[in-house]
């Protein structure tokens, strides 16, 4: 049976996405309905913290995994130039 993780997004990471145009709010939510079936294939694990990255198109959807809750917890939405500030 293939596990399906729940997406949960954090309060500053909601605002972040609903201040994004309707395209790219589309395109984001696509792309994370994609990786619940198996998201290690799709995140990049970040260097300082044990938090993961997607790459939508010129914008980052910052991840925490919690794996035992199979849950996929999105802390940070924004322009690639932005979102490594936090």
């Amino acid at each position: 049976m293939i596990a399906l993780y729940k997406i949960e997004f954090s309060s500053a990471a909601r605002k972040e996405l609903l201040k994004l145009p309707n395209e790219i709010q589309k395109r984001i939510g696509i792309a994370l309905e994609r990786i619940k079936f198996n998201p290690l294939n799709h995140l990049i694990k970040l260097v300082d913290t044990g938090a993961y990255r997607l790459r939508v198109g010129d914008y980052r959807v910052i991840i925490d995994m919690q794996h035992d809750k199979l849950t996929i917890l999105v802390i940070k939405v924004s322009h690639r130039r932005d979102v490594y500030d936090f």
